[in-house]
């Protein structure tokens, strides 16, 4: 049986999921940007405490790697690393974007659209990143990506290739800015898919199972871009 804890702060949502075997046992999140600091460790010792559990009785960490932001990530990412190292328990690496995928895929989602048994579905998670740019994937309905992690630049033409074929259903805080120029009959924009640890938990057991742990001593977050730092224009001196 392995308890595992589930950490995402890869966009402005914070939050944490316990699991026992691959089923949740709660799930704590804020919607409050900026929050991942104040938040994450209230997080985690609550909802070990209301499940009467202790850092003790966890078999590993999960945490969500990216791409997303990243101050959120970095924030994530060492909490994981701290409580992997403190505790001597598996350090797990989810990547955000199938994370998010596989929240459709097992939260009938799909069903919902009556498109489960269209062979030429695709799901395309979005996670903003700023402007008029995204950070996203193609996956298969069976969870497979089937196009590499990417930084685009959405305009009319985004998708065309892959539209032309394929249904394809976008989702995450990405896609919302992309609806009005992403026009296609074969374009499905579901809403109400975000980033979130409750998504992590079917993929963190599998990596449990197959024993896919990383190394706390120089794992790092996959940011996809540089970080670059901006000076305000109003520059007080």
């Amino acid at each position: 049986m392995a308890l595992i804890l589930n950490l995402d702060t890869s966009t402005q949502i914070c939050s944490v999921a316990l699991a026992l075997d691959g089923e949740l046992l709660g799930l704590k999140e804020s919607h409050e940007d900026k929050s991942h600091a104040s938040l994450l460790a209230v997080f985690i010792r609550n909802i070990l405490e209301e499940n009467a559990k202790a850092i003790s009785d966890l078999d590993a960490v999960a945490v969500s790697k990216g791409p997303g932001s990243y101050t959120g990530l970095r924030i994530g990412v060492s909490t994981a690393k701290g409580l992997a190292y403190a505790s001597g328990i598996s350090l797990i690496s989810i990547g955000t974007l199938s994370s998010m995928a596989t929240g459709v895929i097992h939260g009938n989602q799909i069903e919902n659209k009556a498109l489960s048994k269209d062979k030429s579905l695709c799901l395309c998670p979005m996670i903003d990143a700023r402007r008029m740019e995204v950070y996203t994937a193609i996956f298969h309905p069976s969870g497979e990506m089937i196009e590499p992690i990417a930084a685009k630049i959405i305009q009319e033409d985004s998708f065309k290739d892959i539209l032309e074929q394929n249904r394809v259903i976008f989702f995450g805080n990405g896609a919302a800015k992309c609806r009005d120029i992403i026009q296609h009959p074969n374009a499905i924009f579901l809403e109400g898919i975000e980033t979130s640890a409750k998504y992590m938990v079917t993929l963190a057991e599998s990596a449990w199972q197959q024993k896919c742990f990383e190394d706390v001593a120089y794992f790092e977050p996959f940011y996809l871009k540089d970080f670059v730092a901006t000076i305000p224009k109003n520059k007080i001196i």
